[in-house]
């Protein structure tokens, strides 16, 4: 167990939030054929949102890449090192949320996310409802999330 945990051990992790305009759910393989759908048809719209600029992902990956990938994000979350959510309208996967320790500031946790290019109006709706239910659910005192004006 690390020195200092991310979140608290008696912490029960929230499953999920809904909302009007989305759901969100934790990331699983699952989600493996949705979710490269979602991301690789919108490349240069994650690249452009706030805390994807100079990230190295989304890059080309095989769908067989991607699942490895949501596996250690599933990973993540059962060992409660990192959280990410697939953004959802219905069963359609149209975003995600990472919540992961903040490595480079003083802060408990940074907050990222995306939404596919097709469905940029509800970027800044779910930046606003995530910052509120980690004000509200979470055990975090600050929250970096990047693109959030408020």
């Amino acid at each position: 167990m690390p020195e200092h945990p991310f979140v608290p051990a008696d912490f029960a992790v929230p499953g999920g939030l809904a909302t009007a305009l989305f759901r969100l759910e934790p990331l699983g393989p699952e989600h493996n054929e949705r979710d490269y759908a979602a991301w690789s048809s919108s490349i240069d719209h994650i690249h452009a949102s706030p805390g994807f600029e100079a990230w190295r992902w989304p890059h080309e990956m095989t769908i067989e890449e991607n699942l490895r990938d949501l596996e250690g994000h599933a990973r993540d979350f059962v060992n409660r090192t990192g959280f990410t959510y697939s953004v959802l309208d219905g069963d359609d996967v149209i975003g995600c949320l990472y919540i992961y320790p903040d490595r480079e500031g003083d802060a408990d946790a940074r907050a990222r996310s995306w939404v596919r290019a097709d469905r940029a109006d509800l970027d800044l709706p779910l930046r606003r409802a995530v910052h509120d239910w980690l004000e509200a659910a979470w055990p975090f005192e600050r929250v970096e999330y990047d693109g959030l004006d408020r």
